[in-house]
């Protein structure tokens, strides 16, 4: 009987979900991040969960992301594969890892609890595990592609915004200045935010207008041909 020597065994490659949650406010876009509370100076990672082999990729990714954030019903969209040749965190299993991307609104979503995650700032994730790099990456990528041909910048929004909060959004996300007459002519232009009769309350400056935007219209208007573009 032929037995195989360690050097030749065959690693054991398991396979896990890996989250990039985006959230976004004035201050900037910020990210979800876990930590080892236990570890003073360890790196912190996305979310993730090794998959279960009676439960498909998507369902594990909406699992996780209920957990850290408290919603359920949020933009999802899976992004990648990466491996194998990373470890997840607190194994020794190499894993290939299927990377998603999310968009959620930091108003709603669920305070981390405390030594369990936190809300980081894009521009500043030095802590983040050098091996999840890439998939940060390839995360911010596909936003800043599709933000821009898709009305998935309103998933990061509350659900009544101003024109400011809106442009202010596609400023972060594309990382440029818009032209603001230009941009609020474009994005009126397109019928698919609606004015409310509601202003903002509690500002130091001018109340400015309430929107919110109609996914309802934007649904029909695509099924007619209609091209979102900012």
């Amino acid at each position: 009987m032929l037995s195989r020597s360690k050097h030749n065994r065959i690693p054991s490659v398991g396979l896990r979900v890996v989250c990039v949650v985006f959230g976004w406010e004035s201050s900037g876009l910020k990210c979800l991040l876990m930590e080892e509370p236990k570890i003073r100076g360890a790196s912190s990672h996305l979310p993730g969960a090794f998959v279960d082999p009676r439960k498909d990729l998507d369902r594990t990714a909406k699992e996780v992301l209920a957990k850290r954030t408290g919603l359920n019903k949020i933009f999802l969209e899976q992004l990648y594969t990466f491996g194998p040749g990373t470890k997840a965190k607190g194994s020794n299993e190499t894993s290939l890892a299927v990377s998603y991307y999310s968009l959620v609104c930091l108003s709603q979503a669920t305070t981390p609890r405390k030594g369990s995650g936190y809300w980081a700032p894009v521009s500043e994730l030095s802590n983040l595990a050098a091996e999840e790099r890439p998939i940060l990456n390839k995360a911010m990528e596909r936003l800043k592609g599709k933000v821009r041909y898709q009305p998935i910048g309103f998933e990061l929004l509350p659900s009544k915004f101003t024109l400011s909060q809106l442009q202010n959004l596609y400023e972060t996300v594309l990382e440029r200045s818009l032209d603001k007459r230009n941009f609020r002519k474009k994005i009126l232009a397109m019928d698919l935010i609606q004015p409310l009769s509601e202003f903002q309350r509690e500002v130091a400056h001018r109340a400015a207008r309430l929107y919110r935007f109609d996914e309802g219209r934007y649904e029909n208007l695509r099924k007619q041909g209609f091209h979102f573009e900012i």
